[in-house]
């Protein structure tokens, strides 16, 4: 018996028709040069009749008690549902690809089954396939999802791929009623425990320079900050690491405070060509993973930082992102882990309760989006045969928060995964582009170009 944490439940119960709440990623692949016709299908297969699945892959949500000790329920996936083979339509580019990712991550998953999708998809360009993953954020978070990644492949071109080691579930108890009860208990006993030093923590990030809470609730409202439809689109960009390292050196500051920059001129520009640029920073929500063991499946907490969009010198922008990113990692780490779980689902309660209740897009917004940072391997990597050439994430998105970004270093480079509300951004793919040029003015602000 193993029952959702308390901040797994909370993004199960966020999901809506509008905003589900799944995250995925799209992975390109070049086929070995002896790769027969039928390569992309016999992998489909070879992942389809796994027998051990990862927890908790292999199980569905069963609400419990009236809903109060939500529980995962172990079963056997139908392996003909949750892994597909696609076939893209000539030419096979990435505007193919990028409209067929769109459609299957604007789809909810089914909430009765185990909750991810596996996409095996042929027909890509260039000898090339890809592959498309999603899962619902209630059964993991970005870092949870990157280490489950990582044992799909191997660093030798001939390694065995999808060595996934398999966590069980604890035996069904008897007298799961009495063990339920128990653990609901200790839960409300630790969160009562740990409210005194959450508490503590939110008043200190409310005084001093680059403090968090101020920087919240001046955030200003854009474009994307308001009422979604479930539709998505994606932008998608590379950028160097040796290139983002240099500058992160010559400017005093660290290679996530480069990006954070090069996305804010970015977003600059394009709510400038929009007419649309307010005169206060936007803000970001930036989560930190913390400590986790096989049970915990959500482990980050999220503070806010000014981006400097109403910066127009970049080398000064970078340096306001610097100092509020210190500040804001420091308050983060300096939490025990039990107050960071609390932390993390007292910033989920209000956006709870106001998409449920159609308030969120009437109230100011204590962030304009999102921006994540997980590092997939510094080294090429293989599926059987297949090296693993580009590897893209999407979000999720929520009413009121219609913009995400996840950024994941692989192999010298850093993909950066742009998604947002396709009926609430115009032109979104523009981001991708627009971060590029916005690196390069930095860095040559820098002295590097």
């Amino acid at each position: 018996m193993r029952l959702l944490s308390s901040v797994d439940y909370m993004f199960v119960r966020l999901e809506t028709p509008n905003t589900p709440m799944h995250i995925g990623a799209v992975a390109t692949f070049k086929l070995p040069e002896d790769a027969g016709p039928t390569y992309v299908r016999d992998l489909r297969d070879a992942i389809g009749t796994m027998e051990e699945r990862p927890f908790p892959f292999n199980a569905v949500i069963s609400p419990g008690l009236a809903g109060l000790a939500a529980r995962w329920q172990d079963v056997r996936p139908d392996p003909s549902y949750h892994v597909r083979l696609s076939a893209l339509p000539s030419p096979g580019g990435e505007a193919e690809l990028g409209a067929l990712v769109e459609l299957l991550h604007s789809s909810p998953l089914d909430m009765s089954k185990p909750l991810w999708e596996c996409h095996l998809i042929e027909g890509l360009s260039d000898n090339r396939f890809a592959l498309y993953f999603k899962a619902h954020h209630g059964a993991v978070d970005g870092m949870g999802a990157m280490n489950l990644i990582k044992a799909w492949f191997s660093t030798e071109p001939n390694g065995t791929p999808l060595g996934f080691t398999s966590v069980h579930n604890t035996p069904e108890e008897t007298g799961v009623t009495r063990a339920l009860v128990k653990a609901v208990a200790s839960r409300a006993a630790s969160g009562i425990r740990t409210l005194p030093e959450v508490l503590g923590r939110i008043a200190k990030m409310s005084w001093g320079k680059n403090a968090m809470v101020p920087a919240s609730l001046s955030t200003p409202r854009t474009l994307f900050n308001t009422k979604l439809t479930r539709h998505r689109r994606v932008s998608t960009q590379l950028l160097e690491l040796d290139r983002l390292k240099s500058v992160a050196k010559a400017t005093g500051t660290t290679v996530n405070d480069v990006l954070l920059a090069s996305v804010s001129g970015a977003l600059r520009r394009y709510l400038m060509e929009a007419g649309a640029l307010p005169n206060n920073s936007l803000t970001v929500s930036i989560p930190v993973g913390f400590d986790r063991d096989e049970t915990t499946l959500n482990a980050a907490a999220g503070f806010v930082a000014p981006i400097g969009t109403e910066i127009a010198d970049p080398l000064e922008r970078v340096k306001r992102i610097s100092a509020a990113t210190k500040r804001g990692k420091q308050d983060m780490l300096s939490m025990s882990s039990e107050a960071q779980q609390q932390f993390t689902l007292l910033g989920l309660v209000p956006l709870f309760a106001s998409q449920k209740t159609g308030r969120l897009v009437t109230l100011p917004p204590l962030f304009n989006f999102t921006v994540s940072n997980v590092v997939l391997s510094p080294d090429p990597l293989y599926l059987g045969g297949a090296e693993l050439e580009l590897f893209v994430p999407a979000s999720f998105l929520v009413d009121g928060y219609g913009l995400n970004l996840t950024l994941v270093g692989y192999n010298g480079k850093v993909a950066l995964g742009y998604i947002g509300c396709r009926d609430v951004i115009p032109h979104l793919q523009r981001l991708g582009p627009f971060t590029s040029e916005a690196f390069a003015e930095l860095e040559k602000a820098a002295g590097l170009g």
